[in-house]
C-alpha cells in the first residue's frame, strides 16, 4: 500500500497546534518565561560581546569624560548611548563585557559547589554513621564563618583575581548542596526500589549512580540556578570593596566602585551597571523559582 502523505490541511493543523501549545506555555508560565528571557539576554550579550559592542571596553577618550547618554545630551556631542565613565570609556560596551565576568563567576563557582556538595551529600546521606557525623560537623563549622568576612581575609592574603573568587565561592557554598541532597537521600534509601536493587546484588556505587542520583538532579539544578544569582551579587560586592576582579577588567562591581564619586554629577555611571546586576539576578531568581515550582515534589498537591 502506498504511503499516505500529509495534506496541506493536516500540516497547517500541526503548525497551528504547535503555535497554540507555545503560546499556552507562555501564558501558563509567565514568571519562568520572563526569567528565561532575562537570562538569555545576559548570556547572549556575554557570548556575542566582541561583535555587538559599539566601542572597545577599555578605549578611553578624555574628551568624552562623563559624557551624558546620547538620548539625554542636549549638546549633541555625546557618542555613547548610555554615556561615558570617568575616563571617557563607553558605558554600554563595559556593561556588556562585564556580563562575561559575572556569569563566569556564577557558573563556575556553582559548578565547583555543586560537584563537591553533591558528592559529600550522597556519601553523608547514603552511608550515614560516622561519615554523616563528620561531614555535617564540617558543614556546621563552615556555616559558622560569615562569607564576606572569610572572603575578605582570604582575598587580602592571596590578592585579587577572578579564579580566586570562583574557588572561594565554590569551597564555601558546598554546604547548601550537601545538606539538601543528604536529606533527600535519607528519604530515598528507605524506598522499596532501593531495597529491591540491594536484594538483586546491586553495589552501593551502582545504586547511587542509577537510582538515587537521578532522583535528586532536579533539586540540584534548582538550587544551582538560585546560587548563580547569589554568586553574581557576591562577586560584585567583593569587587566593589576592591577585593575581587582586577580593576583593569570590565566588571559590574568595579564600575559601581568607580562611580562612587560621580553619582550626583553623572548618575548614569552608577545606575546602568546597577540595573544590569538587578536584571541578571532577577532573571536567575525567577528561573529558579519557576523550576522549583515545576519540579519540587514537595510543592505538588
Amino acid at each position: 500500500m502506498a504511503n499516505v502523505q500529509s495534506t496541506p490541511v493536516v500540516e497547517k493543523q500541526k503548525k497551528k497546534s504547535g503555535a497554540v501549545k507555545f503560546f499556552a506555555f507562555i501564558r501558563n508560565n509567565p514568571i519562568g518565561v520572563l526569567g528565561l528571557l532575562l537570562v538569555a539576554l545576559s548570556v547572549g550579550s556575554a557570548l556575542l560581546a566582541p561583535w555587538i559592542v559599539p566601542f572597545g571596553p577599555t578605549d578611553a577618550s578624555l574628551t568624552a569624560r562623563l559624557d551624558a547618554p546620547t538620548w539625554q545630551d542636549t549638546t549633541g556631542e555625546s557618542q555613547y548611548f548610555l554615556g561615558g565613565d570617568q575616563l571617557g570609556r563607553d558605558l554600554l560596551s563595559r556593561i556588556i563585557y562585564g556580563a562575561r565576568i559575572s556569569l563566569m563567576v556564577g557558573l563556575f563557582g556553582v559548578l565547583i559547589s555543586l560537584v563537591l556538595g553533591t558528592i559529600l551529600g550522597l556519601i553523608s546521606g547514603y552511608f550515614g554513621k560516622w561519615m554523616d557525623d563528620f561531614i555535617m560537623r564540617a558543614a556546621d563549622v563552615q556555616l559558622a564563618f560569615p562569607f564576606i568576612l572569610f572572603a575578605i581575609v582570604v582575598m587580602s592574603v592571596l590578592g585579587t583575581g577572578v579564579w580566586k573568587i570562583i574557588i572561594i565561592l565554590g569551597i564555601t557554598y558546598w554546604v547548601g548542596f550537601a545538606r539538601l541532597i543528604r536529606g533527600q537521600v535519607i528519604s530515598l534509601k528507605e524506598q522499596e526500589f532501593i531495597h529491591a536493587a540491594k536484594a538483586i546484588g546491586g553495589t552501593n556505587f551502582t545504586i547511587i549512580r542509577k537510582h538515587i542520583l537521578p532522583n535528586v538532579l532536579s533539586s540540584i539544578f534548582v538550587l544551582g540556578t538560585m546560587y548563580i544569582a547569589e554568586f553574581i551579587l557576591l562577586e560584585a560586592s567583593l569587587t566593589f570593596l576592591g577585593l575581587g576582579v582586577d580593576p583593569t577588567i570590565p566588571s559590574w562591581g568595579g564600575m559601581l566602585a568607580d562611580s562612587r564619586n560621580y553619582i550626583t554629577s553623572a548618575w548614569w555611571t552608577a545606575v546602568f551597571p546597577g540595573v544590569a546586576i538587578m536584571l541578571t539576578v532577577l532573571g536567575f531568581n525567577l528561573l529558579g523559582d519557576w523550576l522549583r515550582d515545576r519540579y519540587d515534589p514537595n510543592l505538588k498537591v
